[in-house]
Formats: structure tokens, sequence, C-alpha cells
């Protein structure tokens, strides 16, 4: 949870009839001023950098604010930790996978909101492997915890960019769970510069609480290995 944001509890929608429970600090403002200015965008952060709560808040701003038609949430499924064979539809197969991301909406909008765009169909959960031969027109796509797509994923994932959508990729380079010790699709993602329109952000302030940053950075010291997430 996010807890170095600013709440704005108690205020008034305001004239387009929606206003956030949580204001960004002044990092995120500017990340998310470089983000409005690119189409597709990679944010960089580590645990607790609030990187997945600025780019939610993106999305939902840019849907209530109709510039887009839809938000469509994608994220690997992958895990250290086997936990077996998950029942149910795909919605409910995806929701031990989403549920930080709808964490992050219920902290910026109201519970019942959220889930009114969730069941209208605004919100959209699209496993990585459903999303081959799809488009995303008027979209605003998130990929999370992007550090877990294998190249060919990360290709696959940009190509379905569509006219007027904007593409959200949110990872941190210390938290590769690739089996086989695969390479990150976010390495190569985020070092390319000469692209007009696809820029990289780094979140560097840590909004859980403040001992965290001192014991990852002596666990890495120690151990100099990546971290769980």
């Amino acid at each position: 949870m996010a807890t170095g944001f600013a709440k704005e509890g108690g205020k008034k929608n305001n004239k387009k009839g929606y206003r956030f429970l949580l204001s960004l600090n002044d990092e995120q403002k500017q990340a998310k001023r470089e983000i409005f200015e690119n189409t597709i965008s990679i944010l960089l952060g580590k645990a607790g950098s609030g990187k997945t709560l600025l780019a939610c808040q993106i999305a939902l701003q840019e849907v209530l604010e109709k510039k887009r038609s839809k938000i469509i949430i994608t994220r690997p499924t992958i895990s250290k930790e086997d936990i077996g064979f998950l029942p149910g539809n795909m919605e409910e197969k995806m929701s031990p996978w989403v549920a930080p991301i709808y964490s992050n909406m219920y902290q910026l909008l109201r519970k019942e909101r959220v889930d009114n765009l969730i069941k209208d169909g605004t919100i959209e959960i699209v496993p990585v492997s459903y999303m081959r031969g799809r488009t995303f027109l008027n979209a605003c796509v998130i990929v999370d915890e992007c550090q877990n797509l294998d190249h060919e994923q990360t290709l696959m994932i940009l190509q379905r960019i569509g006219l007027n959508s904007r593409m959200m990729f949110c990872g941190d380079s210390q938290q590769v769970d690739l089996k086989h010790n695969g390479e990150s699709g976010l390495k190569f993602l985020s070092s390319v510069t000469s692209v007009t329109g696809l820029h990289t952000f780094e979140l560097l302030k840590n909004h859980r609480h403040p001992i965290l940053d001192e014991i990852l950075d002596v666990y890495r010291i120690k151990h100099d290995k990546q971290l769980p997430g």
C-alpha cells in the first residue's frame, strides 16, 4: 500500500465529476507529465515506489474524462511460490494476480465506482496468453510486473497498441522471477532511447514504511541477489 500519498478526502468532486482520494507528490507529478507527453511509457521503481498506483490514476483519469474508452490490465502470472490449480473462469483465475491493481484503484476512487467500471466492461482484465491477435483501440493499457515478461511476450504486447491508445509498463528490474535465468524484456525496453513517443521514468521514493529502504539496501549488500516482491 502506497502510504506516502496525501489524502484528499472530504472534498467535493471537481467540474469533471470526480476527485481522486490521494494526491501525487512532486516526483509522481513530474512522471505523470512525461507520461502524458508519450504514447508508451516504462515506469521503473522498487517495491513501494507507487508506480502501479500512478499508472492506475492516469488510466482512470483518461477514462473518466472520456479521453479513452477502456482500461486494459495485464500482467504475467509468474510466481516463485506454487499455489497450484486455480478454479473458476478467467476473471476468477486472474483475481489473485490483479488484486494489487484493484487495491490501488480502490485507494483512488470509491470502491463502488471502480466496481461499476469493472462490471460494465470499461476495465478489462486480459491475461498475457489471451492478448495475441488483439488490437486495443482508444484504450489505456497497464502492463504490471513487466519485468517478468520475456522478450517475445514484451514485443507481442507492444504490437497490441492501436490508434489513440496509451500503454504503460510498470516494473522493477530487481524482482525478476523468470525461470531458467531467462532475460526480461524490460531490460531491452527500458534501454530504448531513440524512439519518439517511448519514454522511461524511474520513481525513486519509497511510499511504504521508511525502514524498508534501509533493510533492502542491507539485504542487497549481504546477499548480492535480487529481492522477492
